[in-house]
């Protein structure tokens, strides 16, 4: 949460460009209505914002959730994506015409650390920053849903009994749990899938990623920074992504389906919803163009086919699955030996398993297409 300068982005002015700026170009759906960004929601707070390209705001607020509504464009054209906190893309590079004003609104889970569980904590508060080749801003709110630890509070109170009831117009969330390959990377060039995934929702579901480097299905539940964490924070309603066996080379087939068990268990004693998630392959070519060996495909030293044993686990405990691994396999295999090195931090840094900002963006594509084929997360926040 890099923490902007104190110039203020006439943020009154801001604030009433919100109730008047123009409709939608085309139809942006209820979930991006103005009008519903005070539903379900406390007090608007005023973020500060400097600079021209990016333009960064901060608001000074604490861990929970958070609906953000911008209004993009201006006199001139322009094009403007948006990341929030470290490096989560929000809003892919959106066009404005000279003139124009578009609205998009995107909900915030906002934590801390910010990024990785078991990484710097970064500054406190929100933080986002409008950039691409030409960034316009002609507004900005942002509305509290829910704090960390209101959630937190009414976590201690219920267990299944209570799970099943629901908050009227409360935000859904998006729960990761994985690794280098799924959380928010630090420092670029390096970008996990969940990272990515925020982009294609609109307001209403925010992404809680709890992945982390280096971590086993195993580790994650041993460490209390990661699962012990983020379990309590789940309510009824929202969805449990789990992908590991990028670091379980060592895991015994019975340990690595006991560890995915207790990670199922978990989870719909909070009232949410597991869903596996099986591994993106390495990028690691036979001589055929084919990924078919045990280095791509996660058969780890034991001889334990990883995917396999997860898919295996899905279909016992009747469990959604994202089958990820052939999903990858096949995209990465269509584009070759040459033209899946832009997915991967190949010339980079040789690095055929951690993916690019563009590789994650069309991995986490493949995730949404499941989560949308699945019906995993409510229609209605699909950007």
């Amino acid at each position: 949460m890099r923490r902007a300068g104190t110039a203020l982005l006439a943020a009154t002015a801001c604030l009433a460009a919100l109730s008047g700026a123009p409709a939608w170009a085309g139809s942006p759906g209820p979930a991006e209505s103005p009008a519903a960004a005070t539903t379900a929601t406390t007090a608007a707070v005023v973020p500060q914002c400097t600079g021209t390209a990016p333009i960064v705001c901060h608001a000074d607020v604490p861990p929970g959730t958070y609906d953000v509504t911008a209004v993009l464009g201006g006199a001139q054209a322009g094009s403007t994506g948006v990341t929030a906190e470290s490096r989560r893309t929000m809003l892919a590079a959106t066009p404005t015409a000279a003139g124009q004003r578009l609205i998009r609104s995107f909900t915030v889970n906002v934590r801390e650390p910010e990024g990785e569980p078991t990484g710097p904590s970064g500054s406190p508060g929100l933080d986002l920053a409008f950039g691409g080749d030409a960034p316009r801003l002609a507004g900005l709110k942002v509305t509290e849903v829910t704090k960390a630890s209101e959630v937190s509070e009414a976590t201690k109170v219920t267990e299944v009994s209570e799970a099943t009831k629901t908050t009227p117009g409360r935000r859904h969330q998006l729960f990761l749990g994985g690794d280098s390959t799924v959380c928010d990377q630090l420092t670029a060039p390096y970008t996990g899938w969940g990272q990515q995934l925020p982009q294609f929702f609109r307001r209403g579901l925010s992404v809680a990623n709890y992945a982390d480097s280096g971590e086993s299905s195993g580790s994650f539940l041993a460490d209390p920074r990661l699962f012990a964490t983020m379990r309590p924070l789940i309510r009824p309603g929202d969805t449990v992504l789990v992908q590991f066996a990028h670091n379980d080379k060592q895991t015994t087939a019975a340990d690595y389906r006991a560890n995915l068990g207790a990670l199922l268990d978990g989870v719909p004693a909070r009232g949410g919803k597991p869903v596996l998630v099986t591994p993106i392959v390495r990028r690691w070519f036979n001589d055929d163009g084919t990924l078919d060996n045990a280095t791509a495909l996660h058969i780890n030293g034991l001889g334990v086919n990883l995917p396999a044993e997860m898919r295996s686990l899905a279909a016992e405990r009747g469990v959604p699955l994202i089958d990820l691994t052939a999903l990858t396999k096949r995209l990465v295999e269509e584009l070759g030996p040459e033209g899946s090195k832009r997915l991967y931090l190949y010339d980079e840094a040789r690095d055929n398993t951690h993916t690019s900002a563009h590789g994650a963006t069309e991995f986490a594509r493949l995730v949404l297409g499941e989560l949308r084929a699945q019906r995993l997360v409510p229609a209605g926040v699909l950007r």
